[in-house]
């Protein structure tokens, strides 16, 4: 499905594109300054189309951006250098009207050329001034696609006229190393990188054939030395890459000899590569010996680990005045549903007697062991509605993990709603999801945890519990879902509330700080298939030590969180509200993105906040988004437009997400997470347009889409988005699933009219597009509560094509006390609610 959709835009765009033209000039027969180095724009159109392409010195290959008029690509100079000139080679879709901007810091931007009525083709322009980062800053566009650049090209003399010095170290030395082949054992290719010439690298006897070194982290590059053995390269490329997948040629060598060669080269990566293309001989590739030099910054590379930062509070045992600390943070979080207070417990291993931790807004508890059964707790870790006169369902935004309690009286309490997460929690008692008193509440999510006694949720509207064990399970009142949960209770929905699977098909538990002795590591659990029961003592996974994650503090600014990702640094978000003047980009596999304390992260003036790229296995974890005042066309995107990748064997995850478009103030954004990469796992994110709070509104806080699913083969488990102005899920790719999903429809629709489309009244809580053979749901429950104008009647709250490979089970709709009606469950196919009463209208399975 989705290789047709891409043959289908590229044939209408295939217009748009022409060759490139070749230019030839004095300025152009220079090196630019820009060539090789770190790009990064606002939007890529597709994956084939990435920034990198209009730096990399090949008037063959292009940038281009999604189609709206504000949109920028800039290059990292690497240093601060004197610009003089910059070159546009504009693909057909050019800009009309734009800027040239430079900065010091990537952050504050100075104009040094404004272009308007511009005509595309090759724009040269003298320009003067000096900085660091070189920006295309696009205004309007000239024609219905995006800005696109075959290359973009900036002149100038770096450190404002003074080259910078290349060192004559060996950056490559002892550094991991890997090859396409080698020839044998004794010829590995470590022994090209270990400072000894008399030993070396040899490969297979064909071409093409690679040697590459990691040196770290992002390096300038400067120069590199070759000393070839007998089997040399006649032709071959000096190549860096800041991934290690993607990689930018800094020189093309074409008649080479062998022997001891230096090549000077300008660019910037953590990887470098020889990549040999034509042999000289009738042998493989050898070489004795690869050194990579590595030129001065005037900015020194991010630096990994150190503390934890104001907002986390790490305590043991003994730590003075622990039950004060617990409650000075609850007085000023419990009723702080809006505010800007952000904190993480870190409770270390040991056994704490007497303990009753409340936990407020925007508060984490955890603990530091390995095990849950490291840290224990004899008490409780409470969640109680005393704040909102009993009533639970705004007890959003806290959580709990790797711990044991043993509750004093013989029960814990957590009466939460949506975006709580109960984690690898050891229970030995019983567990009361319901607030004192058994007033109203909506949640909820447990998952990897063992609770010995009975599990109580009382007045729970629904749940969501993965991979865990229970001692009992009692009532519920609509939608209790299990998978993978020994001592689940049996299904019953067809008169009651519960579905419940034997199995998880694909699992992989969050990531999650723990001390190893003194230091502290991040635990990256791995992946689960047709899973039962808790995922510890086993612990199968690795751990990552902290040295390897930038450790993000309030005042981060997007410049350096980018670098620090550049380099190869993984991202520890401690607590706080981090405001983005730039889109945060994850390129690299296996990269953890972990926040702690509920870290918020709020995109300003419009950009989106986060970009991971087509990759394996990054890890989302733990944080907030927050849409800013200006509308982004989208918050989260996973994988760019048109992404095909398998990444089957080690899915990306986004685990205890969480999306908010306004109640903290004014929030837009078109998209709130589109997930565009094959085989992604959500495991448990709440979507929210907010019906509450400041800055809420129709079109005050409008937001038209929660969940876009495009990609192939994507697994959603624990799935809540509310209230959006069109779908709140809308499911594009094949073959996906969903186990559960909770859904309010927008209470302030002001009338049927704004929400009919194509002759139906209502969007679709969850629809599954036409064009989809394959798909696959259960535990599903939709309610409506239009309070603005409780006379619309919506068709239904599910819809999706009548096909064999379609097959939706256990799905419900609920009228709200009567404010709103559904005429069907499912398309045409359901019965009406009606009346006041607040009765579930089911279907069990369809078609």
């Amino acid at each position: 499905m989705r290789l047709r959709s891409l043959g289908v835009a590229l044939a209408a765009t295939a217009a748009l594109i022409t060759l490139p033209t070749t230019h030839v000039s004095a300025a152009a027969a220079e090196t630019p300054l820009s060539q090789g180095r770190s790009a990064t724009s606002s939007s890529d159109e597709n994956a084939g189309t990435p920034a990198r392409n209009a730096v990399d010195g090949d008037a063959g290959t292009r940038w281009s951006s999604a189609a709206t008029d504000t949109q920028w690509l800039q290059v990292d100079l690497g240093t601060t250098s004197s610009i003089s000139k910059v070159v546009l080679n504009w693909e057909a879709a050019y800009g009309t009207d734009y800027k040239i901007q430079v900065s010091q810091d990537g952050s504050t931007w100075n104009d040094v050329k404004s272009v308007t009525a511009g005509d595309g083709g090759v724009d040269t322009l003298d320009v003067s001034g000096q900085g660091r980062y070189v920006r295309m800053y696009g205004i309007h566009r000239a024609t219905q696609w995006g800005y696109s650049l075959w290359e973009f090209q900036v002149f100038g003399t770096t450190g404002g006229g003074t080259a910078p010095t290349c060192g004559t170290a060996n950056a490559a030395k002892g550094r991991p190393a890997s090859a396409s082949s080698t020839e044998n054992a004794g010829t590995p290719a470590s022994a090209a990188f270990d400072g000894d010439a008399g030993t070396r690298w040899s490969s297979q006897a064909s071409d093409p054939q690679w040697v590459q070194a990691d040196l770290g982290s992002v390096q300038d590059l400067c120069k590199v030395d070759l000393t070839w053995e007998a089997a040399y390269a006649q032709e071959f490329q000096i190549q860096a890459s800041t991934d290690g997948q993607n990689w930018t040629t800094l020189k093309s060598v074409t008649g080479a000899t062998g022997g001891t060669v230096s090549y000077d080269v300008s660019g910037s990566g953590r990887y470098v590569r020889i990549n040999g293309t034509v042999r000289g001989t009738g042998y493989g590739y050898s070489l004795w010996e690869v050194a990579v030099h590595t030129g001065s910054s005037t900015t020194p590379p991010v630096q990994g680990g150190g503390d934890l930062g104001p907002n986390v509070i790490v305590v043991d045992p003994s730590t003075p005045n622990l039950q004060q600390k617990f409650d000075q943070v609850f007085a000023q979080q419990e009723s702080s549903q809006f505010g800007s207070g952000r904190y993480q417990f870190l409770l270390k291993p040991g056994t704490y007697n007497g303990i009753n931790a409340q936990l407020g807004f925007y508060t984490s508890i955890s603990g530091l062991g390995l095990n849950p059964d490291d840290t224990q707790i004899n008490g409780d870790i409470t969640v109680d509605a005393g704040w909102f006169n009993g009533n639970a369902t705004q007890n959003f935004w806290r959580s709990a993990e790797n711990l044991a309690i043993r509750p004093s009286n013989g029960t814990d309490r957590w009466a939460v709603a949506q975006a709580a997460p109960f984690r690898r929690i050891h229970v030995q008692g019983g567990l009361n999801l319901a607030p004192n008193g058994y007033g109203w509440a909506s949640g909820g999510y447990i998952a990897d945890s063992k609770i010995d006694g009975t599990v109580g949720p009382y007045s729970q509207q629904q749940w969501y519990t993965r991979d865990s064990s229970v001692g009992g399970w009692t009532n519920g009142v609509w939608n209790m879902t299990f998978t993978g949960v020994q001592g689940a209770p049996a299904s019953n929905f067809d008169t009651g509330p519960y579905t419940t699977l034997d199995t998880t098909p694909v699992s992989r538990e969050k990531p999650f700080l723990y001390l190893d002795g003194s230091n502290y590591k991040v635990f990256v659990p791995a992946k689960r298939t047709n899973a039962r029961g808790v995922s510890w003592p086993a612990n199968a996974g690795t751990s990552i030590p902290l040295d390897q994650f930038y450790v993000v503090k309030p005042g981060a600014t997007a410049a350096t969180i980018n670098a620090a990702l550049a380099q190869g640094l993984n991202l520890l978000f401690t607590p706080g509200v981090y405001h983005l003047d730039r889109t945060l980009e994850v390129t690299r596999a296996d990269t953890v993105v972990l926040g702690l304390g509920l870290a918020t992260l709020v995109p300003d003036n419009g950009v989106d906040a986060m970009h991971v790229a087509d990759v394996d296995g990054v890890k989302l974890a733990g944080f907030l988004i927050d849409a800013g005042a200006t509308n982004s066309d989208t918050l989260l995107q996973i994988g760019p437009a048109g992404a095909a990748a398998d990444h089957s064997a080690n899915p990306t995850t986004m685990q205890d997400v969480f999306i908010r478009i306004g109640g903290a103030g004014p929030g837009l954004a078109t998209n709130s997470v589109v997930v565009n990469s094959d085989d992604v796992v959500i495991d448990h994110t709440w979507i929210w347009r907010a019906d509450h709070g400041d800055g809420v509104g129709w079109n005050t806080n409008r937001a038209d889409y929660g969940l876009r699913v495009n990609g192939d083969d994507v697994l959603a488990t624990g799935l809540f988005v509310e209230h959006f102005n069109k779908y709140d899920v809308l499911w594009s790719g094949e073959r996906g699933r969903t186990i559960f999903f909770q859904n309010e429809k927008a209470y302030d629709a002001p009338n049927a009219a704004a929400i009919t489309h194509d002759g139906i009244v209502g969007y679709a809580a969850y629809k599954v597009a036409d064009t989809v053979n394959v798909h696959e749901a259960w535990g599903l429950g939709s309610y409506c509560n239009y309070t603005a104008d409780p006379s619309i009647v919506q068709a239904h709250g599910f819809q999706v094509p009548v096909k064999t490979g379609i097959k939706m089970h256990d799905l419900l709709v609920i009228s709200l006390g009567g404010k709103g009606q559904y005429a069907h469950v499912v398309n045409d196919t359901g019965a009406p609610t009606s009346g006041t009463d607040t009765v579930p209208s089911k279907i069990t399975q369809f078609p």
